[in-house]
């Protein structure tokens, strides 16, 4: 079955996977930072805001806003030429390390954005690597909680409506991943990133079914509002 076709909407975010071949896409840490080194300088060519990461050892997820059709293409064809070409130098290999092109899906941002951020930043925990977030240095969870600056990361409106000023937002963030997080709504997100469908209400897939030649999600799909609670201004939107 040929796999559709990746879709833009302007001034949408996307969520992007990437995931490994076989084995570790990460062996030391020199890997991981030239990973993040290669996505700063790609973001920044392709022009593409850059809002949340993580680098696992097997896979990527990004969120990102593209600032035109092909920011998502150019950046991530940039970042794995050149990441492959450096692993397989540095470790002596041959080779993709990567499965296939990577995968994207549009989400509706007042009711996803958030979700993503969290699903992205607690994957580690998730998959068992650390037990908290701000214990795994290779996310964007540190960024958002005010540990560390992420020099290339874009925080977007929805983010900072989170509180007036950096320490609220911080703390927002913080009381948002303490919450559990809706395991329909985390395999909902990851299932229509890996086969394309753009993940938001029924009356949001129309409005951006209008800027694309083809149906934007499955026929029978119900969208269901995630359980991560909204704070401030975000709790009556969408």
């Amino acid at each position: 079955m040929t796999r559709l076709a990746r879709h833009y909407v302007p001034d949408q975010p996307q969520h992007v996977i990437l995931q490994g071949l076989t084995g570790p896409a990460f062996l030391d840490e020199g890997d991981y930072l030239y990973f993040l080194a290669c996505l700063a300088d790609a973001a920044r060519v392709a022009d593409l805001a850059v809002h949340a990461w993580v680098l696992m050892p097997d896979s990527v997820q990004l969120l990102v806003t593209p600032s035109y059709e092909s920011s998502v293409a150019m950046a991530m064809q940039a970042v794995s030429r050149r990441y492959i070409e450096s692993f397989n130098r540095r470790h002596a290999r041959r080779g993709t390390v990567w499965r296939g092109g990577y995968r994207a899906t549009v989400i509706e941002p007042d009711r996803y954005f958030l979700l993503a951020s969290q699903v992205i930043d607690h994957a580690p925990v998730r998959k068992r690597l650390v037990t908290e977030p701000e214990n795994y240095p290779w996310s964007s969870y540190t960024h958002h909680i005010g540990l560390r600056v992420d020099s290339f990361i874009k925080d977007h409106p929805l983010y900072r409506t989170l509180g007036n000023t950096p320490g609220e937002r911080h703390q927002a963030y913080r009381d948002l991943g303490a919450q559990p997080l809706d395991e329909r709504e985390v395999d909902n997100l990851m299932q229509s990133t890996l086969k394309g469908w753009v993940l938001g209400s029924a009356a949001y897939c129309e409005w951006a079914a209008q800027t694309a030649n083809r149906r934007l999600m499955p026929l029978l799909l119900r969208d269901r509002p995630p359980k991560v609670r909204m704070t401030r201004g975000l709790a009556h939107a969408g």
